[in-house]
């Protein structure tokens, strides 16, 4: 029973390091424009220079800070010794999804890839800023449990950054850039909301401790 306990342990510290280690270095990634310029790091964004570049500097740098916080805000460490931090990183979270997700979703209507690519990454970043809110309310009126609920599947759209990046060299080796582009609008975030949902039925179904 103590070797199986410890098994898990280890992959539960498994699991945090790797969740650790995607979201900051991809956060940092995506930071890559900084140096390089949009035309060079992201040259399939630089179309939205001409006359979107407010929008799109506003995506691409607040998106990579609120990707950062991601595994802040579900530290219980910080949540026990620090309430009132994990407060106020709470509040510049949903700000910072709010300013990306209303910048991501001038981007996305806007979006040279097409309608599907279009419309999958639009939906992505209305869900983001829904699913944040409504996490935020519950939080203020004291509803935790339930704010934690809504906080995975806000999470779970956070995390698309992640998703796609690494799903989308997969696809543009194996389909090419312009078809593997719309797919990848919704596989990077369709299949996490699901895991999310998954993972909330999960927890609600396992017994509670004596």
């Amino acid at each position: 029973m103590a070797g199986n306990r410890m098994v898990g342990d280890r992959r539960a510290k498994a699991r945090g390091w790797l969740f650790w280690g995607l979201t900051l270095g991809i956060a940092l990634l995506s930071w890559r424009f900084i140096p390089l310029g949009v035309p060079v790091s992201m040259p399939f964004m630089a179309h939205h220079l001409d006359e979107r570049a407010l929008a799109l500097y506003a995506h691409i740098a607040i998106a990579p800070l609120v990707l950062a916080l991601l595994p802040v805000q579900f530290s219980p460490r910080l949540r026990a010794r620090r309430p009132r931090l994990h407060r106020w990183t709470g509040r510049v979270y949903a700000l910072g999804v709010l300013v990306s997700g209303v910048a991501a979703l001038s981007l996305a209507v806007n979006t040279v890839a097409g309608p599907f690519a279009g419309l999958g990454f639009a939906l992505l970043a209305v869900l983001w800023i829904a699913l944040t809110a409504r996490a935020l309310w519950l939080a203020m009126g004291r509803r935790i449990a339930d704010h934690r609920v809504w906080m995975i599947r806000s999470a779970a759209l956070t995390f698309a950054a992640v998703t796609l990046r690494l799903q989308l060299p997969l696809l543009e080796v194996t389909l090419g850039f312009e078809t593997g582009y719309p797919i990848v609008a919704w596989t990077c975030w369709v299949p996490n909301l699901i895991v999310a949902e998954w993972l909330i039925r999960r927890n609600r179904a396992l017994p509670m401790p004596a």
